[in-house]
């Protein structure tokens, strides 16, 4: 008898992104080495990510530091990204954002 009979399912050991799923809550300090994408709830720093990805369900309560960064959900703090931030239309956004380009939708 197999554990896992559903062969659609499949997982990569060399993809390192983190998902913070949709009824998920974290605190703390949160380092990602990878891509993190985050649709439930973080109240904390995020550090160290390459790709910081806010879905429209995600709230994050505190600082973030990555590569680059996109939001779409609700950021209450500052964003400081090595290469780009975008700011999609449905987000909103509580703090200073620093980074060489910023793009912003219109709405945001």
């Amino acid at each position: 008898m197999a554990l896992f009979k559903n062969t659609n399912v499949a997982f990569e050991t060399k993809n390192s992104d983190t998902v913070i799923g949709h009824e998920a809550y974290f605190q703390g300090t949160l380092t990602a080495k990878g891509s993190l994408r985050v649709d439930g709830r973080v109240d904390g720093s995020i550090v160290d990510a390459k790709l910081v990805t806010v879905g429209k369900t995600g709230k994050v309560k505190g600082d973030i530091s990555c590569e680059v960064c996109s939001v779409a959900g609700e950021v209450k703090g500052n964003i400081a990204a090595v290469d780009h931030i975008e700011v999609l239309s449905c987000a909103k956004l509580e703090g200073d954002l620093r980074a060489p380009k910023v793009i912003l939708e219109e709405g945001a």
